[in-house]
């Protein structure tokens, strides 16, 4: 029989099993304005050529974590394998930026050979070259911003960063030093969280089962501003609702000084006002001190459309309009200006929101803020002067007061007319009382169940709220007639009313409330 007789029977040559190519992620977070976006971050290790590649729309911060990931790992006793390792941020669609992605990719490239199953959890750090877990100014916004629409209940985070992310309740936080307690955390699933809370050190104010801060300390006193009664008493009308407040006078008769005091003097704050405050800050890099005090924002006139709404060519930054959230932004030398600026402001006096459109993103900044302005009566600042003559044409007076545009100024609840200094002027109300006086009229304002304070009521609110004896109804009806007040105006009028009236303890609006508020009209 020939060889070939048995080459029917020979068996076919086993064929090694597939081995299925695991995918592991962990998740984290991209900010876009003032809202953090949900990110996948997936990580394969395929045969290839070895290399190692990011993508899904990256900037080039997160382009250059391969370099600070491939040596934290390297300094950390890992060998790289000789793999093609890809990292794909989901979804794909989205530009992420920063560096807080650093940890998550490094985990799954140490971890690659162990599933990991941890749907819940969110990581964020950035790496230092020999695998210190580093924070970054994003940080504290991304994860605010993530519990705010309710998606983070625990996360890895460095532990340098608790000092802030503890004012962040309701989140369960796992700090860590470095790479390694990172990786370990990870293998032996002990995700024990941080027991480290934040406690307030500004006092506290109970009110309807909520708790308000309140930082009392007083930096500059209003009893150093001598004289100007009308305009003290108009700063405390327009604390006590958060109004938006003109004064115009000669230079030198104080309005600087009034408007530096008002920030002493404004409503005390919830946590989550303070929070949102903070964020704003980090985005602007800077330190929040967390302390209950609203912010003062005061831009020169010579600043840049883009430097007071926010801006840039390729990615929004945030602007002082946006910085002021929640407190207080100063125009000094208001018509100096540029209409533009002016015109745009109107926006945010309105609508409370900073709107930014670029050609690859729109942004959205919150902006809940107390607009106080200071103007002179004229070019050369005297006309309203009894020792100086006033050296402006009737012409030039026209063209500089007819910078502000009608729609602008009837934004503006407050108009105080300020007179010159003189020796008689003597020293009045203190700041101290007059906060005494704005968080008595505060609490009238939550009592009755108002979410926003009286300046920010919106049309329904008005309704709501500022009920007018009948005397009080007819003396409105006839300035209707007589000023042919707007819509807006006649809401202003409303709402300063009801401020004076929480000032004097009244339920309902009187006719003295009314014929005050009438008096800080535009004329």
């Amino acid at each position: 029989m020939s060889q070939n007789s048995h080459s029917g029977n020979v068996p076919p040559t086993p064929t090694k099993p597939k081995t299925k190519t695991i995918v592991n992620s962990l998740l984290s977070a991209t900010l876009v304005g003032l809202s953090a976006n949900k990110i996948e971050v997936e990580a394969t290790f395929t045969r290839g050529l070895p290399g190692f590649a990011v993508v899904g729309l990256v900037s080039s911060d997160i382009q250059e974590s391969k370099e600070r990931v491939k040596s934290a790992l390297l300094t950390n006793n890992f060998k790289f394998p000789p793999l093609k390792i890809t990292i794909n941020l989901s979804p794909s669609d989205i530009k992420k930026r920063g560096t807080h992605f650093d940890l998550s990719i490094a985990l799954l490239i140490a971890l690659q050979k162990q599933e990991i199953d941890e749907k819940d959890l969110y990581v964020f750090g950035e790496l230092g070259l020999d695998g210190r877990v580093k924070s970054s100014s994003t940080l504290f916004p991304l994860i605010l911003s993530l519990k705010e629409q309710g998606i983070l209940k625990r996360t890895i985070v460095p532990k340098e960063a608790m000092e802030h992310l503890s004012h962040i309740a309701g989140v369960e936080f796992i700090a860590v030093d470095s790479l390694e307690e990172a990786i370990s955390i990870l293998k032996n699933k002990s995700y024990k969280a941080s027991t480290q809370k934040f406690d307030y050190q500004s006092e506290s104010l109970v009110i309807a089962d909520m708790n308000y801060y309140d930082e009392r300390s007083i930096e500059s006193d209003f009893r150093d501003v001598k004289g100007q009664n009308i305009a003290k008493r108009a700063s405390l009308i327009a604390a006590a609702g958060m109004h938006n407040f003109m004064m115009e006078g000669n230079p030198g008769c104080g309005k600087s000084m009034i408007a530096k005091r008002l920030k002493d003097i404004l409503p005390p704050l919830l946590e989550e006002e303070m929070l949102s405050i903070a964020k704003h800050q980090f985005l602007d890099g800077t330190v929040p001190s967390f302390l209950a005090k609203r912010p003062i924002r005061s831009p020169h006139h010579t600043a840049t459309s883009a430097s007071i709404f926010g801006g840039g060519s390729t990615q929004a930054r945030i602007g002082e309009v946006s910085l002021a959230h929640k407190g207080i932004l100063f125009f000094d030398e208001l018509p100096h200006f540029s209409k533009n600026i002016l015109e745009a402001l109107r926006e945010p006096l309105q609508d409370r929101k900073v709107n930014i459109s670029r050609v690859h993103s729109k942004v959205e900044y919150d902006a809940d803020i107390m607009f106080v302005s200071a103007m002179n009566p004229c070019a050369c600042g005297n006309l309203l002067s009894k020792r100086k003559a006033c050296r402006c044409s009737e012409q030039e007076i026209k063209r500089y007061k007819n910078k502000l545009s009608d729609p602008f100024l009837d934004r503006i609840d407050l108009f105080v007319v300020m007179q010159e200094i003189s020796a008689q002027d003597k020293k009045g109300i203190s700041s101290k009382e007059m906060k005494s006086m704005v968080n008595q009229a505060f609490i009238l304002q939550k009592e009755r169940g108002q979410n926003n304070l009286n300046g920010k009521l919106i049309e329904y609110e008005i309704e709501q709220f500022c009920i007018l004896t009948q005397e009080a109804e007819r003396i409105l009806d006839s300035a209707i007639e007589r000023f042919s007040l707007s819509h807006r105006s006649l809401g202003s009028i409303k709402k300063v009313a009801r401020t004076i009236a929480d000032l004097d303890a009244s339920k309902e609006i009187e006719k003295k409330h009314i014929l005050e508020a009438l008096s800080y009209r535009k004329r």
